[in-house]
């Protein structure tokens, strides 16, 4: 079983940086495929980044170019570097692992956070 625990979450204002942070409780999530999924109100759940335990990431095209995956194998944490935030990225931003490419690459996703709020003012 393998726990992930969000922080960094906040209230901004439109322009700004925020860091996300996703500590898995397991090392043997240095292997899974790990990244972040939103939820704005009354919308579905949104892939926007992920990262393979070799290093390759993915993102969604509503983030690309602003933000920026990373993991630290050593920590078990990945980390979502949002910069130029924008009102639409308002939404609760849910860490997830997958123990395979092909289970992410088909949402079927093992491990979720409890989810951390971001919400972008103007």
């Amino acid at each position: 079983q393998v726990q992930l625990v969000e922080s960094g979450g906040g209230l901004v204002q439109a322009g700004d940086s925020l860091r996300l942070s996703c500590k898995a409780s397991v090392s043997a999530a240095a292997t899974y495929v790990m990244g972040w999924f939103r939820q704005a109100p009354g919308k579905e759940r949104e892939s926007i980044a992920s990262i393979t335990y070799t290093g390759d990431t993915g993102y969604g095209d509503s983030v690309k170019g602003r933000f920026t995956i990373s993991r630290d194998t050593a920590k078990n944490t990945v980390y979502l570097q949002m910069n130029s935030l924008t009102l639409e990225d308002t939404a609760i931003y849910y860490c997830a692992a997958a123990s395979s490419f092909y289970r992410w690459s088909r949402r079927q996703i093992d491990y979720w956070g409890q989810g951390t709020q971001v919400t972008v003012s103007s």
